[in-house]
């Protein structure tokens, strides 16, 4: 069966905002100029302040939880989704998929794609990427997301990210 999905609640925080820091530095490892990775998640305390106030002001985020007897606060949640309304100007999709997440060891389990039903489903919705994440393009591609020419400069890792589209129907 697998991590179980649910919607995080603010007790949730900390053992998500490990998950959220230990998945980047998992992810981004040769994307990412390696020193700014390291700086980008090494502030677990700034990590969960973000995830704490995100949760208590109803920012909705679906966590994948590891409910083994022996599994650590750092360890607890594999994997997290969190999608909502568009931030782009030019949003080609009411919805946007604002993160998705699993830890490695969880790649190729079908987690992701869990992830994904829970805060997607099947609406159509818009998401940036890295550009030189071939893993996770592959992953978006396969839930029906094409690339739509849109660029932007990354500033967190300073890396450029594309934007893909699902469209409806």
């Amino acid at each position: 069966m697998g991590p179980v999905i649910r919607r995080a609640e603010p007790a949730d925080a900390e053992a998500g905002a490990w998950c959220h820091l230990l998945c980047w530095r998992e992810a981004y490892a040769g994307l990412v100029e390696p020193g700014l990775l390291a700086e980008r998640t090494s502030d677990i305390e700034r990590r969960v302040e973000r995830w704490t106030s995100a949760l208590a002001a109803g920012v909705v985020r679906w966590i994948a939880v590891d409910s083994g007897d022996d599994v650590s606060v750092r360890d607890r949640v594999v994997g997290f989704a969190s999608a909502g309304t568009s931030r782009d100007e030019d949003a080609p999709t009411e919805l946007e998929l604002y993160a998705i997440y699993t830890r490695a060891a969880w790649w190729g389990t079908g987690l992701g794609a869990r992830l994904f039903e829970a805060a997607v489903g099947d609406e159509p919705a818009s998401l940036w990427v890295l550009e030189g994440n071939a893993r996770a393009r592959a992953f978006y591609r396969r839930l029906g997301f094409v690339e739509d020419g849109s660029t932007v400069d990354e500033p967190f890792f300073d890396v450029p990210e594309i934007r893909m589209v699902r469209p409806g129907g």
